[in-house]
């Protein structure tokens, strides 16, 4: 039968199943004993996993944001607990579960999958165990995901109102921010004791970040005046009147509500904002313009540990390093193919600036240039995927929408991410493309940008991973960044081997993008070990890709931020393009590449050699 349109969980117990059977002829005792053994192996794993699934339950309870993210209402009025003793007590709990499933459970008794997910909870463990060693090196408040802005963003994009009590949720998290955000104020206090500061050009990002989101109404001027609604003060509104107008509340009940959520707003959120504005202008009277974590104190082994958790390798500094330079080098080579089929004459660095700077390379910056652009990303996706069928066997039920960043943090994020579904449907997974300035979205990586986020890329493989219903919930909905990234690069490479980017520009763009990830190994680790300054690698971008300075600029503010994080995407990509060669090369004809790529997907995140391991194994199997 064809694999094509089976279920996620029927495809994988099929596999599985295949995976499983071992080669060669049994008599009747062989098989008897095997089944026997299979049968205990099964229910030996099947109370592993449930017991593995009750742990994940009770991690998700513990904290009300994870809750949220996963479409719960439990604790759906509260924050989660951010001070150090909350952090040293849920160390404490990690500690006693994984000795209990040591005494509790022998990797022996269970099945290859049982023993893989043993073997990945005993990793995940020891990762939370190295992370906590370093927990105070993480800078609370910065332009990437900072504190300051993850709050709004969370309330907007993930605390639906469907009904009453959740609307009295969302105000009774309003007046929690003078607590939550109040102990994050507390860490970053004790962080600048221990001279963990981030450098002096995040500072500003943040107090943007602050004031756009107590600016408006209940913070100024009354409505009656003409003052616009805060970002908050509009999302709480909006939901507010949605309720009104579909008959869950009355009139009366809304302004009732409306009245208690400009009341949290004004006496909680804005004082608390204040404190956080303050705290930040006299902060940056102390810290330097030195970007890497090597200014640090410990800040080289901070760093080795930062490169080992995002590419789940050994690999050191200046091996990624040099990887990135040879990287670099190849992609631009195949760069001038590009420059003269589209008969441009001149140097590399010239087809750069020419493409940073024609206008024909952007979308207007207005608010329809901004709508075409979301209206055809959507459409290159939606062509990706009705191409799905040639390259894969099982497809994503989540929906996806593409939307523009939110406007009180498009300044400071990235210029795109993804955010996953949540696991009961409630939500779809959201492409995020930042418009803020569409001089820094060149309509010549719309196309690579699309695949990476979207399909088949980032979205693709976080769906399949959470609808994977044989698998423990940890594995599910955890992941490994150098597993996600890595995905998500090869993802932005597969369409133009089925005939996508027929545009030579749109190739060049995805070039470009992979260009730009080979760069991120030379200037991660040039910033981090190398101690180059903020301007030498913001410099480095310039010169060696096309991408244009706001880009450049802003990415290099990312990677001050979050150390090793950007080495992820190359080292992830250039790993399954190996393990996938491999496989090519050793199966000859009998090679699939939808069954590579099931392979790849239907286990969850994994390390890379836990992934190399599979590869190998499922070779050696199908050769057998």
């Amino acid at each position: 039968m064809s694999l094509k349109f089976l279920p996620v969980a029927a495809w994988f117990l099929l596999l599985a199943g295949a995976c499983g059977a071992p080669p060669g002829a049994m008599d009747d005792r062989t098989v008897a004993v095997s089944i026997s053994s299979a049968s205990a192996q099964d229910r030996e794993t099947e109370r592993f996993n449930t017991w593995l699934d009750v742990k994940y339950r009770e991690a998700v309870a513990r904290s009300p944001l994870r809750s949220t993210f996963m479409g719960s209402r439990l604790n759906y009025d509260k924050w989660d607990d951010a001070s150090p003793a909350a952090a040293e007590a849920e160390m404490a709990i990690q500690r006693a579960q994984i000795d209990e499933m040591r005494a509790e459970f022998d990797p022996a008794t269970l099945t290859g999958q049982g023993r893989l997910s043993y073997r990945l909870a005993e990793y995940n463990f020891n990762r939370r165990e190295q992370a906590f060693q370093w927990r105070d090196y993480n800078y609370t408040f910065h332009q990437m995901r900072g504190v300051q802005s993850r709050i709004p963003a969370f309330l907007i994009s993930r605390h639906r109102v469907t009904s009453k009590s959740d609307a009295e949720a969302y105000i009774a998290r309003l007046r929690g921010i003078e607590t939550y955000l109040g102990q994050h104020l507390l860490n970053a206090e004790r962080q600048a004791a221990k001279g963990i500061r981030p450098p002096a050009f995040t500072y500003d990002y943040v107090l943007s970040d602050a004031r756009n989101i107590i600016t408006g109404y209940p913070f100024g001027d009354s409505r009656a005046d003409g003052s616009e609604d805060s970002p908050l003060m509009d999302d709480i509104r909006n939901k507010i009147q949605a309720l009104i107008l579909n008959g869950t509340i009355t009139d009366p009940e809304g302004g009732e509500l409306l009245f208690r959520a400009e009341e949290a707003l004004r006496l909680k959120v804005g004082p608390t904002y204040q404190r956080l504005i303050s705290f930040i202008a006299a902060e940056r009277a102390h810290t330097s313009d030195e970007a890497g974590v090597w200014k640090l104190p410990d800040g080289e082994d901070y760093y080795a540990y930062r490169l080992a958790r995002m590419t789940t390798t050994d690999m050191t500094a200046d091996e990624i390093h040099e990887l990135g330079l040879s990287e670099v080098a190849r992609i631009q080579a195949e760069m001038y193919a590009i420059m003269s089929e589209v008969g441009f004459e001149g140097s590399l660095q010239a087809f750069f600036e020419f493409t940073r700077t024609d206008r024909r390379f952007f979308k207007p910056n207005t608010a329809e240039g901004r709508a075409q652009y979301l209206a055809e990303t959507t459409a290159l996706i939606d062509a990706m995927e009705a191409a799905l069928p040639t390259l894969f066997n099982v497809f994503p039920k989540a929906d996806l929408e593409v939307r523009a960043v939110e406007a009180f943090r498009e300044r400071s994020s990235g210029k795109a991410f993804y955010t996953r579904p949540a696991p009961d449907g409630s939500r779809p997974g959201i492409y995020f493309a930042n418009l803020y300035d569409m001089q820094n979205m060149p309509l010549c990586q719309m196309e690579a940008l699309a695949y990476h986020e979207g399909i088949p890329g980032h979205h693709m493989q976080m769906s399949i991973s959470q609808e994977l219903a044989s698998l423990p919930k940890f594995r599910k909905h955890g992941g490994y960044t150098v597993y996600r990234e890595g995905w998500g690069l090869y993802a932005e490479r597969l369409p133009k081997e089925i005939g996508f980017y027929e545009n030579p520009y749109s190739d060049f763009g995805r070039l470009a993008m992979e260009l730009w990830r080979a760069a991120r190994l030379v200037v991660d680790t040039g910033l981090h070990h190398r101690k180059w300054t903020r301007e030498q690698a913001i410099d480095y971008l310039l010169t060696n890709t096309p991408n244009p300075e706001g880009d450049c600029i802003n990415a290099i503010d990312r990677y001050i931020v979050l150390p090793g994080q950007a080495t992820a995407y190359k080292i992830g990509m250039k790993k399954i393009l190996e393990l996938r060669e491999k496989a090519r090369g050793e199966l000859g004809d009998a090679f699939d590449i939808r069954a590579f790529h099931d392979l790849v997907l239907k286990n969850g995140p994994v390390p890379l050699a836990v992934l190399e391991e599979t590869v190998d194994a499922w070779i050696a199997a199908e050769t057998a």
